[in-house]
């Protein structure tokens, strides 16, 4: 909901005591704060609810940053990820009210994109009542400067809903509506809209001066009775209450107050609640604090897997081509060949499934892959009748479902992270087509993603998959920007990784659940290694595999190291390839998987294995203002003082850059030029081996 009126709906509604809610006005312990909170007209509440009938009812007010209508899709996702957990599949039982003002119902993209996912199979929810509280001025904008429409419900026409507009002076015509948009949604199981026209009474908060910019409206609004006065009246004029019990109500109301603001200011409580419901059996904080836990499958639980995952119904018409991948597929969960990316992927799902773990995966065109490489659903070819062998692993298997989403990001995450805050113990996933339109997102992922925690104590695990990789492909079809990931990473609040074989991806998306821990997932998936057969992964480092935040070079002679240079991502493969073709053996190569939390302790006992290595490169693909480098490179400095501190190591002085230079765009548009720059890099990465 929007700022104003939200202490009123915490208190009256909500149920939070006022003594609560005047507490967060006194001023508390500075510490308790430091880096985290927020503002109490963000903060969310929950309350169990009876009615007067004995109906038990939970009501919860979502917690929402200053860009408000971002709330919205989110909301979405909560309401349809309690449905699924409770089996309300007709949205009779669990539903979204969200608040609007009305500047941002008219303004704010998302709230179209939200209105699209209405009605779609992967994100509709039974309807949703949306209340604008027409305040007719948005801080200092007239209507007129602020939409092209009459009424600022009007985009809530591409639904063909009902949208009522009341008087928000009248309290009865106002609660009439009420009756009726929720009557109207329970039957129709269809959004409703309902414009509440009224006022502010100040400007856009309590120290504002709205004449400056709309003096004529408020010296109207500075005459105009209040909608409590004007109740009153009515209430008195008809002989339901007299003067006397009217300013008698009144005088309960300001003692309770008083006596709440009394309370507030002797006791005071911590802000800090800890997990509930659903939530309690999981944890956030330090990585630290939270063991490993097994990965890995049982050759038997693998064999029974690779048989459901490599069949189709004999009355399905599998396309050609997908039959001779799933022959191929065979081959490699025989272990006849090392298994693709696809399989990675594949076996993550099914094992999860196949303990009863529910999966949810949305993103554009993400049943078959952005590369034509997924294929998590099949289409008859004749019929064109969905099927995937995820569907059918087993009894008791856990609920797999696979959406292609409209072509939205901002939504559509929005949507998944807040089925994500139901959902703790399934595995749910957003996929970008390319990631660099994670940009589209950018509002959820700064003001939910990464920072709910903390401001919030809500945490999620949410996996984003971004396709990342340059191949030459342009500036818009190469970074994930994984930079951007990197500058918002702190106390352990999401994992960064960029992981180089489809074993890596099987055990990092099963870890992600097993472990009690609940932080965002960020995986950098890639687009050219998915075809790359020197980077698919033998059957053994499943069954007995895990995951491995850093990966060093079994190939090195260790006593022969000169450089030891770390990667990440694609970019192993080429200075692979191109050691390879130099013959040389003074370059240890070594893969840091997890780029955050930064695995410090296991590459400074990898760097220990090198005695003769004097040389420490980090090399990556991205320009010197993207990618990884101004992140490690601070703590790669402080890991060489730490080995020249703790073991008297003086061979590393500091870490050298090498990779594209620095660029305003990600990437090159021209194919030669990406490959000259490859060469560039590679030439500069081995030159002058001492």
């Amino acid at each position: 909901m929007a700022h104003r009126g939200r202490l009123n709906v915490l208190m009256n509604i909500m149920g939070k005591s006022v003594a609560d809610v005047f507490s967060e006005f006194e001023k508390g312990d500075p510490w308790e704060s430091i880096g985290s909170g927020d503002v109490k007209y963000h903060m969310g509440y929950f309350r169990q609810y009876t009615t007067e009938n004995g109906h038990e009812m939970y009501l919860a007010l979502a917690f929402n940053p200053s860009h408000l209508e971002a709330i919205s899709p989110v909301i979405q996702g909560r309401v349809r990820g309690k449905q699924d957990a409770i089996g309300d599949f007709k949205g009779d039982r669990v539903m979204g009210l969200t608040i609007h003002g009305d500047a941002a119902f008219a303004g704010q993209g998302v709230v179209q994109e939200t209105l699209n996912l209405a009605r779609l199979p992967g994100y509709r929810t039974g309807g949703t009542i949306r209340l604008v509280i027409n305040n007719q001025v948005g801080f200092t904008t007239d209507p007129h400067e602020a939409r092209s429409t009459t009424y600022s419900t009007d985009v809530a026409h591409l639904l063909q809903v009902p949208v009522f507009h009341v008087n928000g002076d009248d309290v009865e015509a106002a609660a009439y509506v009420a009756r009726l948009a929720m009557g109207f949604r329970q039957r129709f199981k269809s959004d409703v809209v309902v414009d509440l026209v009224c006022y502010r009474k100040f400007g856009h908060n309590e120290g504002d001066d709205p004449t400056f910019t709309q003096p004529m409206m408020y010296d109207l609004i500075k005459h105009h009775p209040s909608v409590r006065t004007i109740y009153q009246r009515e209430l008195v004029a008809r002989g339901t209450v007299t003067i006397a019990e009217a300013e008698g109500l009144d005088a309960r109301w300001i003692e309770e107050y008083d006596a709440a603001l009394a309370l507030a200011r002797s006791h005071r409580k911590s802000r800090r609640a800890p997990m509930h419901g659903v939530w309690q059996s999981y944890r956030g904080g330090p990585d630290s604090d939270t063991p490993e836990v097994s990965t890995a499958l049982d050759p038997a639980s693998f064999d029974a897997l690779a048989a459901r995952l490599t069949r189709w119904p004999d009355d399905f018409n599998l396309h050609p081509k997908l039959q001779r991948l799933v022959a191929e597929a065979k081959e490699m969960l025989a272990g006849v060949h090392p298994l693709n990316w696809q399989m990675g992927e594949m076996l993550a799902y099914g094992s999860l499934l196949s303990a009863g773990i529910h999966v949810r995966f949305s993103g554009q065109d993400s049943q078959r892959g952005t590369f034509s490489h997924r294929h998590a659903v099949y289409t008859d070819s004749k019929t064109g009748r969905p099927w995937s062998p995820l569907y059918e692993l087993g009894e008791g298997q856990g609920k797999f479902e696979i959406y292609n989403s409209p072509l939205s990001e901002y939504a559509v995450l929005a949507f998944e992270f807040g089925y994500s805050l139901i959902a703790p113990g399934s595995l749910v996933l957003w996929e970008a087509q390319f990631g660099d339109f994670a940009n589209g997102a950018q509002i959820i992922i700064d003001n939910f993603l990464v920072s709910g925690e903390d401001k919030w104590n809500r945490l999620n695990g949410l996996v984003l998959m971004l396709p990342h990789g340059f191949e030459g492909q342009g500036p818009e079809h190469s970074s994930a920007r994984i930079e951007r990931f990197l500058q918002l990473a702190a106390e352990d609040n999401i994992q960064v990784c960029n992981l180089t074989t489809p074993a890596q991806v099987f055990h990092a998306l099963r870890r992600q659940v097993l472990r009690p821990w609940r932080k965002p997932l960020i995986l950098m998936s890639p687009k050219s290694l998915l075809r790359f057969r020197p980077s698919f992964s033998p059957r053994s480092e499943f069954i007995d595999g895990e995951f491995q935040r850093a990966i060093d070079d079994v190939d090195a002679k260790p006593e022969q190291v000169t450089r030891v240079m770390l990667s990440t991502g694609k970019v192993y493969y080429d200075l692979k390839e191109h050691r390879e073709s130099l013959a040389t053996d003074k370059v240890a190569l070594v893969r840091v998987e997890q780029v955050y939390p930064f695995p410090s302790a296991l590459l400074a006992t990898i760097l220990a294995r090198y005695p003769n290595a004097r040389e420490l490169f980090w090399v990556q693909e991205e320009p010197k203002n993207m990618g990884g480098w101004t992140f490690v490179r601070p703590l790669l400095e402080d890991l060489i003082a730490e080995l020249h501190q703790r073991e008297g190591d003086p061979r590393f002085t500091v870490p050298r850059y090498v990779g594209r230079a620095a660029s305003a765009s990600p990437a090159t548009g021209s194919p030669d030029s990406h490959a000259l720059e490859r060469k560039l890099i590679l030439e500069e990465a081995f030159a002058n081996l001492a």
